[in-house]
């Protein structure tokens, strides 16, 4: 029987206005193609402009690849954010470190988004079996999500950068335009190799 509770997804950045709304934005915009209410995603910043709108050169990717940005406002990260999230998908390697500061209890469900990508990739290429694949159907969708942060980490010595900063997507603020096409083209791969991995998941759960 599936839960009726959303799993919930949160995307971190350091001012909650360039790089995690586009996260959060396209990820909720595709994961609701797929499954409608079954996914909560949001975003908040380390050192977030609390209240700002997303920037509007993000809002632009945001736009063009389906999804809104309108009614954002950048929120601060807190502890009790981190403690309501079954997965929380960070920026930079730095973001993830400040994360756990505030909450250690996160750890094992905390990734940059980049090496997450890369982890499914690896759940993939595994097949479909129970242990390591992309979904058990005799397990409800919401379990097998909040589970997968698990499964995930057990790959992680197979999907190590071999440079840190293939962990990291660019911070474009400030730093003209750019950099914002820096920004998309290292954050969307890994937006669409998870959005990939959900359909997978979620076909096989619907039967």
């Amino acid at each position: 029987m599936e839960s009726s509770t959303p799993i919930r997804i949160l995307t971190i950045c350091t001012g909650n206005i360039c790089r995690s709304p586009v996260a959060e934005r396209l990820l909720q915009a595709g994961l609701d193609r797929m499954k409608p209410g079954a996914f909560q995603v949001e975003s908040a910043g380390t050192r977030a402009m609390v209240g700002e709108p997303v920037q509007p050169s993000s809002a632009d990717i945001i736009r063009a690849y389906g999804g809104t940005p309108e009614g954002f406002a950048a929120r601060q990260l807190t502890p009790k954010i981190l403690r309501d999230t079954d997965l929380v998908l960070t920026m930079a390697a730095h973001h993830r470190g400040e994360a756990l500061q505030l909450d250690a209890s996160a750890l094992r469900r905390t990734f940059t988004v980049r090496e997450f990508a890369r982890m499914l990739s690896v759940l993939e290429q595994r097949g479909s079996t129970q242990r390591d694949g992309t979904a058990d159907p005799a397990v409800d969708l919401g379990s097998f999500w909040r589970e997968l942060p698990a499964r995930a980490a057990a790959v992680r010595h197979l999907t190590l950068a071999q440079d840190a900063s293939e962990d990291d997507v660019v911070d474009p603020y400030g730093r003209g335009e750019g950099m914002y096409r820096q920004m998309e083209y290292e954050l969307a791969p890994a937006l669409f190799t998870i959005l990939r991995f959900a359909r997978t998941a979620t076909e096989r759960h619907n039967g």
